[in-house]
């Protein structure tokens, strides 16, 4: 959908003519009492649900979440799906043409934030003629803009889920995103952000980026049950460990390659398929614009580092889960948002999952998180 009314953003900048791609699924009913938002995390998009017709491989990211008779049911709910302003699938971002120079954004895209994604995504649904959702769910970064939504729209949402999240980030999680980040800025094809006028791409940095942060998706437990640290080509090993004794290339422990350039672990090996297929599809411009969105993000900032003033605003009845071995967005920190609406007396759920798969547990098929969200949403009721 296009708006041609410029949007004011955080950063005192604004954008025009600035497309949102989304996608919708259910039907709205009569009384448009029942429409659910659904945010993206870092490198998803609008397609959370469903398949492309013809298409192999085209999943939405969250199918497993939503669909008919699924948790979000859409034979009870109409789900929206947006991407995010800054984006790479659809929406205006740093690919795009900017109306106001007739040239392609590159690094002279604004910075952006979870309130403009939020100001965005509302200005959506008022053409859409929603006034009031009945949900607004989202995980990780997500869940931030589900958040946010209860603080700047308060009026307008009734429930919020709130998955594998945090209030904001710790430093340890801005450290990560800028070794990713600065992987892209000083790979040579970056050219500082304009990369489409040389027709290259920073792969390079992309890869390092997206095995940064693949790295802590995943729990330790996950890495060592998948990967442990078994070696690609056994055959190889065993030949080397049958190498007469003083030979170099063998030795009395465990028998290795001998080269730092190809890959010997399985872990090795997966990193970098991620990596190479994370380069083909993802803009680096975007990349850097969500990751500092991320850090950006922190509703107590203005109530000196009070979440409880913070969150007074908010009215909607809230779910939060987290996961036992999400380090990144680790449970201590969704508990510190339930006692942040707990001292403003709101109703509030909480799950914490035992689950060893890290921070991508949100998006796999635990059957306790699975049930916890299904029951949350039959409890919600709809006016026909």
């Amino acid at each position: 959908m296009q708006f041609a009314a410029a949007l004011p953003l955080q950063s005192g900048a604004s954008l025009r003519d600035y497309h949102l791609s989304f996608e919708t699924y259910g039907t709205l009913n009569a009384a448009r009492s029942n429409a659910v938002l659904v945010c993206h995390a870092l490198n998803a998009s609008h397609h959370v649900a469903g398949v492309y017709a013809g298409q192999d491989k085209s999943e939405g990211w969250w199918d497993n979440m939503i669909g008919p008779g699924k948790p979000l049911d859409t034979n009870k709910f109409f789900v929206i799906g947006v991407n995010n302003l800054g984006s790479c699938f659809g929406s205006t971002g740093p690919m795009h043409t900017n109306p106001d120079t007739g040239r392609v954004y590159g690094a002279g895209f604004p910075v952006v934030t979870v309130e403009d994604w939020v100001d965005a995504q509302a200005r959506l649904l008022d053409a859409l003629g929603i006034q009031t959702l009945a949900a607004v769910m989202g995980g990780s970064l997500g869940g931030m803009q589900a958040l946010s939504w209860t603080l700047q729209y308060p009026g307008r949402v009734r429930h919020a889920l709130v998955i594998a999240s945090a209030p904001n980030l710790t430093a340890e999680n801005i450290a990560f995103n800028e070794v990713a980040r600065r992987a892209i800025t000083t790979d040579p094809e970056f050219h500082g952000g304009h990369f489409y006028d040389h027709g290259t791409v920073p792969k390079r940095g992309l890869r390092i980026a997206r095995m940064i942060g693949h790295i802590t998706y995943l729990s330790d437990d996950v890495m060592n049950e998948k990967f442990g640290r078994d070696q690609i080509a056994p055959a190889l090993v065993a030949s080397l460990a049958a190498l007469p004794p003083g030979d170099v290339r063998a030795t009395s422990a465990v028998p290795y390659k001998f080269s730092t350039l190809e890959a010997e672990f399985q872990i090795e090996s997966y990193l970098r398929y991620q990596g190479d297929k994370f380069a083909e599809y993802f803009d680096a411009n975007t990349y850097l614009l969500i990751t500092r969105a991320l850090d950006y993000f922190d509703p107590a900032r203005r109530y000196n580092g009070n979440l409880s003033l913070a969150l007074a605003r908010a009215s909607a009845k809230f779910l939060l889960v987290s996961f036992t071995t999400d380090w990144r967005f680790a449970p201590k920190r969704s508990r510190e948002i339930v006692k942040a609406l707990l001292d403003n007396k709101r109703d509030v759920s909480y799950a914490e999952i035992d689950a060893p798969h890290g921070h991508d547990a949100f998006l796999l098929d635990d059957p306790r998180y699975i049930s916890v969200v299904r029951s949350y949403f039959e409890s919600i009721e709809v006016q026909a």
